[in-house]
């Protein structure tokens, strides 16, 4: 049956509604498409892009960490290059000291030897003052110079404070009691001891009074005339009294040498 004018045109239009439509989503799509795509895209370049900040933001700590620890190394090998350089110094200066040591070691024996000659030639030319008591000193002296176990940094000092004594004597005076041996007989006095420039006796009832006469180098007996005197020195000494001028004999500068 033929198709009628009205039948051709329903065709028309129904071929045109249904290729319409199809023909204008497929853009839409293929828009929303890129769009996502370049939104998924872009989310995954900022997610590198994080996780490189993030790599450098540690590197860069990192940097920081060993840039500290590479200054403090520096500075702490600096330290021990000037400590092991101290170290060769001091190294150096101890075997140089031991050196001489060494030397000091060898001359320092005959010096103690010599003073302690020295100190008991002294003593036998002085007064006799004390002479137990120096003698004493003398013999533990010479006792301990022999001594194994005695450094010789201690034999020196104790003969120095030996000289020390002996030095001090002629600064003070001194009044004690001890045995005098006078014309074979011995007896107890007084002894006034002025420095090492007189030393004189006298028995306890002020019966005999006298000196060391260095000239003669031996016990003179004195005029009585000089009996209050040395008893009024012996006070002085003992501090019993205030000191106050005494008229003593005393020997000349030429008759001491």
């Amino acid at each position: 049956m033929p198709l009628s004018p009205r039948h051709f045109q329903y065709l028309i239009i129904t071929t045109i509604s249904l290729s319409s439509f199809p023909a204008s989503a497929e853009p839409l799509n293929a828009a929303i498409n890129v769009e996502t795509a370049t939104n998924n895209a872009a989310i995954q370049s900022q997610k590198k892009i994080d996780s490189i900040s993030e790599k450098t933001q540690k590197m860069l700590e990192e940097y920081r960490i060993s840039t500290h620890q590479i200054d403090t190394l520096v500075t702490y090998n600096k330290h021990l290059q000037d400590l092991v350089t101290s170290q060769k110094a001091e190294k150096v200066s101890l075997n140089q000291q031991l050196n001489e040591i060494e030397n000091t070691q060898r001359e320092i024996v005959p010096l103690i030897l010599r003073m302690l000659d020295s100190l008991e030639k002294f003593v036998s030319l002085d007064l006799p003052f004390l002479p137990e008591e120096r003698k004493k000193r003398l013999d533990k002296l010479k006792t301990m110079v022999v001594r194994a176990d005695v450094t010789n940094a201690e034999k020196f000092r104790r003969i120095l404070e030996a000289y020390q004594v002996e030095n001090d004597y002629g600064n003070t005076i001194e009044a004690y009691r001890s045995d005098l041996t006078l014309n074979g007989i011995t007896s107890s006095v007084d002894f006034l001891r002025l420095g090492r420039v007189a030393l004189y006796y006298q028995h306890f009832d002020g019966s005999e009074t006298g000196y060391w006469n260095k000239e003669q180098n031996k016990w003179q007996v004195l005029s009585t005339d000089y009996k209050n005197a040395i008893r009024k020195g012996l006070r002085v000494a003992r501090k019993e009294t205030a000191p106050n001028m005494l008229s003593l004999p005393i020997p000349s500068a030429e008759a001491g040498q």
